[in-house]
């Protein structure tokens, strides 16, 4: 398929989104993948057929979900600035649950709701201030951050808007971050939600669910990692205190680790202070993570050449110093034309990619039992400028 193309393995998806399910087998749940981690069809498909239904974050999502099968009951839809005309589909459509960002956002939905002689099935996510312990940019559940409600006010305006024609009630949302690393955050968030949970039943509203959101880490860097079972471990004796059914929204966590980046090098140069960079042809357009995040991804070659590992600088093509994947990354000798994979790439990659510098977003292949398929084909040119004119 030539490079940068992403390759994902079906026995890795199936693995994450099953030991997810197994952890809380012993309370009732519903899985609803993040299909902001990856949307490409055949993984959204590949999801379904697990018994997997969909957290969407936008519009498109939403349709996206329904293009793979899912039903418009069993998509939540999630997202801190839903548009009119998305909010109009979503209450057409009857999505399962729509998780109100605001008290003006619910007064929106009520009167959509109404204009279209129907009611819409909502929950509000709460802001709890919760430090996740994650990335400042991937966190949501602090207060200086654009996400949800305050806690203290959530029950107010559940109050307040009680008897709103509309709406129902169905369920209270929280969601704190994304790639937590230690249980007390994820445990401290279910607490939260728990109470306000049974003081919301005080008041006499009928949850059919509390929605833990999603937030699991992978371990990048290879170290210990809190797994399934720590996280149901940590949040089943808080929930079991409202003894409603959770709803969980995994999205790194269950393809994060099934995805690699595969990417040729183009060229090798040193400097005279002995730094040495290998060039890719897959730069932050195909995998921004590195240079928004400063995150780590493992690197490998696809075939080790013999010799003693040394220091290497792996970038990219685009032309911005940032475009880096990895500085002082202790590999083997490297040469023009090898094959290297960036690793645990299949969340937050293809995802994001973009056409800066005209670049033509990568292949992605679907490997399974022993066979493959491609399930996008590489961008051309022509593909971008139809939209142009």
């Amino acid at each position: 398929m030539g490079t940068p193309t992403y390759i994902y393995s079906a026995r890795a998806v199936r693995d994450s989104y099953r030991a997810i399910d197994d952890a809380f087998a012993a309370y009732p749940h519903a899985i609803h993948y993040a299909l902001k981690a990856n949307s490409t069809l055949a993984i959204a498909r590949l999801l379904r057929s697990l018994g997997s239904r969909a957290d969407a974050n936008s519009g498109g999502e939403i349709r996206v979900a329904q293009r793979a099968g899912f039903e418009a009951r069993d998509i939540v839809f999630t997202g801190v600035g839903k548009t009119r005309d998305e909010l109009e589909y979503a209450i057409a459509e009857g999505v399962g649950t729509i998780n109100a960002e605001s008290a003006g956002e619910l007064d929106r939905i009520a009167a959509i709701a109404r204009a279209q002689g129907t009611v819409a099935r909502v929950a509000v996510r709460v802001n709890p201030d919760i430090d996740p312990k994650s990335h400042p940019h991937v966190s949501t559940g602090l207060k200086t951050n654009k996400f949800g409600v305050p806690l203290q006010e959530a029950r107010g305006i559940y109050r307040a808007r009680r008897e709103t024609t509309g709406l129902q009630f169905v369920g209270v949302h929280i969601h704190i971050g994304s790639q937590i690393t230690t249980l007390e955050p994820l445990r401290r968030a279910a607490a939260a939600l728990t109470s306000l949970a049974l003081e919301l039943r005080d008041d006499g509203f009928v949850l059919e669910h509390v929605d833990l959101g999603g937030g699991l880490g992978i371990a990048y860097e290879g170290r210990p990692m809190i797994n399934p079972v720590d996280y149901a471990g940590a949040v089943i004796p808080e929930l079991r205190r409202i003894g409603a059914p959770v709803v969980l929204e995994p999205g790194r966590a269950v393809v994060g680790y099934s995805g690699a980046l595969v990417a040729r090098v183009v060229d090798t140069k040193c400097f005279p202070d002995g730094r040495t960079f290998a060039v890719l042809d897959a730069g932050m357009g195909e995998l921004i993570r590195p240079a928004l995040y400063g995150s780590f991804h493992r690197i490998v070659p696809v075939a080790r050449r013999a010799g003693a590992d040394s220091a290497w600088d792996v970038v990219g093509p685009i032309c911005e110093s940032s475009d880096v994947f990895a500085r002082d990354r202790m590999l083997p000798p490297l040469q023009v034309d090898d094959l290297v994979a960036i690793l645990d790439a299949g969340a937050y990659g293809s995802v994001m990619g973009s056409n800066y510098n005209r670049h033509l977003l990568p292949a992605e292949v679907l490997v399974d039992e022993g066979k493959w398929a491609v399930i996008r084909r590489r961008q051309t040119l022509e593909d971008v400028l139809a939209l142009e004119s």
